[in-house]
């Protein structure tokens, strides 16, 4: 049995350019066309190493995912929950990151204008939002539980709030926000934490 061709591209390198172009352009904004370009293969490689698009889109999700976690789980091990979600909510801004990757969120706007043909994949990144909200509400009843927050505070909507300003932070920042007017919402939504 002969040896088949030895693969021209690296998995990896591959999956991140993908990663980044979704990041840039959206689920659908993206074409097999820009990923095969971007990623510098063969729509059969691609098809080959991938599967389709959506299989593609969801490695590069997982992928994003795993980099991205590290801030997340590094704010949430913060002692309070005031110094948690201004770390987190200064992530989601990238007002820190000195890299060239895309300003926002992925799992925002990935799929923030989808048609129906794409609704698997708006169906998948609401619920890998929700998951991220699920970890913050079950952080912010271990802060409560701590006395780090008043008895009145409810973790639930605490959690959803930090979440609706974290995305909407992440669009401005995406729309070229600077990271002084991202840093300055930040600053008033700290305002409004609740005190012990």
């Amino acid at each position: 049995m002969g040896v088949g061709r030895p693969r021209e591209f690296d998995p990896d390198e591959a999956l991140d350019c993908a990663m980044e172009l979704f990041w840039r352009q959206g689920y659908e904004g993206t074409s097999l066309s820009d990923l095969t370009e971007a990623m510098g293969i063969a729509k059969p490689s691609l098809y080959a190493v991938f599967g389709n698009k959506e299989e593609l889109f969801r490695k590069a999700l997982d992928r994003y995912a795993a980099r991205r976690s590290d801030v997340s789980c590094n704010a949430l091990g913060e002692a309070t929950s005031r110094r948690a979600v201004e770390r987190l909510l200064l992530a989601f801004a990238g007002v820190d990151d000195e890299s060239d990757t895309p300003k926002g969120c992925l799992m925002v706007q990935g799929a923030l204008v989808c048609s129906e043909a794409s609704e698997a994949i708006r169906q998948e990144l609401c619920a890998r939002r929700a998951e991220s909200e699920a970890a913050l509400c079950r952080r912010m009843a271990e802060w409560k539980e701590a006395g780090d927050l008043p008895d009145s505070a409810d973790p639930k909507d605490l959690a959803r709030y930090v979440m609706a300003v974290a995305h909407g932070i992440t669009v401005q920042a995406a729309s070229g926000a600077s990271a002084e007017d991202l840093r300055r919402v930040v600053t008033m939504t700290m305002r409004t934490w609740p005190p012990v």
